[in-house]
């Protein structure tokens, strides 16, 4: 058996926002991938469902909302006027694949902003908030977190409505247990 010398790392506040943001960017990205672009301009009809996106604008509005909260961190302008014509993503954006391109950089940025957050700054107000609750990088980084998955309950089910299950729900393979069975 094989010891690692190596001590491993105490976690930063960087380390668990961006491990935690990871797992919601593997859910809303899977998600994305696992609709087929047939059904990108899917939104349902049958009930109380007018005006809601379709699952192309869902995905589009998380990448945007994603340039919303972490750009500002990381250099980009935001024209706080265009907010609400742009809430469903860029409007060029059609084929699956420039979606969940731009889906995917949205969350790098937003990997990249959490990675400048540390514990000296993580409350330090901003001098230019885009909104008075996005004022401190830690806000940014939950919010950042938590609204994806708003949405990612909506895609999910959209894929279900489309007999599609979500990958997150799928069944795992059974992992091999390196624990001896107990004897009968």
């Amino acid at each position: 058996m094989v010891v690692s010398t190596a001590q491993q790392q105490p976690p930063t506040v960087t380390s668990v926002l961006n491990m935690l943001y990871g797992v919601v960017e593997q859910e809303v990205v899977s998600a994305a991938e696992a609709m087929p672009e047939d059904k990108y301009s899917f939104a349902p009809t049958n009930g109380e469902f007018k005006g809601v996106r379709t699952f192309a604008e869902q995905v589009k509005h998380i990448g945007f909302a994603n340039h919303l909260y972490f750009g500002p961190l990381m250099g980009e302008t935001i024209d706080t006027n265009s907010i609400e014509e742009n809430l469903n993503g860029p409007a060029a954006l059609k084929t699956k694949a420039e979606i969940v391109q731009y889906l995917k950089d949205s969350f790098a940025l937003g990997h990249r902003a959490i990675s400048g957050i540390t514990s000296e700054n993580e409350v330090t107000p901003l001098p230019k908030p885009v909104s008075p609750f996005l004022s401190t990088r830690l806000a940014i980084a939950i919010i950042g977190a938590f609204h994806p998955k708003d949405h990612y309950g909506q895609m999910v089910e959209y894929l279900r409505m489309n007999g599609i299950v979500p990958p997150a729900s799928r069944p795992r393979p059974q992992q091999q247990s390196s624990q001896p069975k107990p004897q009968k």
